[in-house]
């Protein structure tokens, strides 16, 4: 597994870790990280940088993913599902360089491993639609 992936695996998992312990960023930063000392740096870093975004930019992140997941809540998806959407919508606000069709792709294999799937296509739906989205405002500027 490549360091991206495995950075956008873990940050997804402290923001999963977070949404159902109901735990601060800083914590759950905390926590999750005392658990493994087996993660390098730059894999560290990027994952961190990720769990950053998306919590400090929750409200955009969240807004985004409901505005696309057409009769779905926030809180009625499955938290991996909910948490696989906030790292990848966190990715493509954070890393506008990197191709929203390289992060789907990398989301829809973590959903492969942690998701149910039916997921997938649910997933891929709502990330392609944020994608263009935020596509479409960056040609507009």
């Amino acid at each position: 597994m490549g360091t991206r992936r495995k950075s956008r695996e873990l940050a997804m998992q402290m923001l999963f870790q977070g949404d159902l312990g109901k735990q601060k960023a800083e914590d759950v930063e905390k926590v999750f990280w005392d658990t493994r000392d087996d993660v390098d740096d730059e894999t560290r870093g990027f994952a961190d940088e990720l769990h950053r975004i998306a919590t400090v930019r929750e409200d955009e992140v969240d807004a985004l993913i409901t505005k696309h997941a057409q009769n779905w809540r926030l809180e009625r998806m499955a938290a991996v599902d909910r948490n696989v959407l906030r790292t990848a919508v966190a990715e493509m606000l954070g890393f506008p360089k990197t191709p929203a069709a390289v992060i789907i792709n990398e989301s829809l294999e973590i959903a492969r491993r942690y998701a149910a799937p039916e997921s997938v296509q649910f997933l891929n739906g709502v990330l392609d639609a944020v994608g263009r989205e935020l596509l479409e405002k960056r040609l507009a500027k």
